[in-house]
């Protein structure tokens, strides 16, 4: 599908691009002791991270359905995201406390003009990724990929923290390396925790939005052959769902015409793209004459 092999794509990208991000950055880490530019190279190694698990978890989540997983793999991806989420409040909570602890305890912070010099570069780096992924995450209507746009966005937005803390470094202002840091852990954290509790609802098979299933039930009683719509439910397929409905008929329509009804409908259902597959139970209804 090609949904799958654009993220695929958009992984890689991700891959190659923080791996360029991550050799300057620990680099210059290195030899500035800096604490904001080492949370954000810790940053750049959780994004490789992800953009593995993504690309792996992608490539599970495409395989079509089978015997043994009658509903597809999608939720593969789901389950990649807790790895994600877990390896990144790791990453953070360690992160956190080496910049806190930094604030009481003396550095060795050297200021270099490239600390400023990678910043840019980062920003000029994630900017451009944030532009294609959000651009193709919207063409295929993908979340996979419109999570990874958001996620370089706030990379921009923590780098511009980081650049801060450099250009106060010239000024002798130091603590607000510390500061930075601080705060970049903290926010790798909080992503970190809304990647974990999407996928946990994911998992814990969420249903569809009460607008979604609004739409549903619109187009069931677009049919005036269905005199009462039942029983909605759904369960999660990966980013799609499954659904599940029952409908009332009249019990003098012969089984062919009510299950032509129910065809008829789940194949409109089906158009909407969050709905992968449509089940529909017809059960007859005794009308008076």
């Amino acid at each position: 599908m090609q949904r799958y092999d654009t993220a695929r794509k958009v992984s890689i990208l991700g891959i190659f691009g923080n791996l360029f991000l991550l050799i300057i950055k620990f680099l210059v880490a290195f030899v500035s002791h800096s604490q904001a530019m080492i949370a954000d190279a810790f940053n750049s190694a959780g994004d490789i991270f992800s953009s593995i698990l993504t690309f792996v978890g992608n490539k599970i989540a495409s395989r079509p359905r089978d015997l043994k997983h009658n509903l597809g793999y999608g939720k593969a991806e789901y389950i990649y995201s807790i790895f994600i989420a877990i390896s990144m409040i790791y990453i953070s909570l360690n992160l956190f406390y080496v910049s806190f602890k930094s604030f009481f305890v003396s550095s060795n912070y050297h200021f270099s003009i490239y600390l400023i010099i990678v910043c840019i570069i980062t920003i000029i780096t994630k900017l451009a990724l944030y532009i294609y992924t959000k651009k193709v995450g919207k063409k295929y209507n993908n979340l996979l990929i419109l999570s990874n746009a958001i996620d370089h966005k706030n990379d921009c937005l923590l780098t511009c923290g980081n650049l801060i803390a450099s250009i106060c470094a010239m000024k002798n202002i130091f603590w607000v390396d510390s500061l930075i840091g601080v705060v970049i852990s903290s926010w790798i954290l909080y992503s970190a925790l809304k990647i974990f509790i999407e996928a946990y609802k994911i998992l814990m098979d969420r249903s569809i939005d009460e607008e979604t299933k609004e739409k549903v039930i619109e187009i069931v009683k677009k049919h005036p052959e269905v005199l009462k719509v039942n029983h909605v439910n759904s369960t999660p397929i990966g980013y799609q769902f499954q659904v599940n409905l029952t409908i009332f008929v009249d019990g003098n329509m012969s089984t062919f015409e009510s299950h032509e009804i129910a065809n008829n409908i789940e194949k409109e259902l089906t158009k909407l793209d969050i709905i992968s597959l449509a089940v529909i139970h017809v059960n007859p209804m005794n009308i008076k004459k």
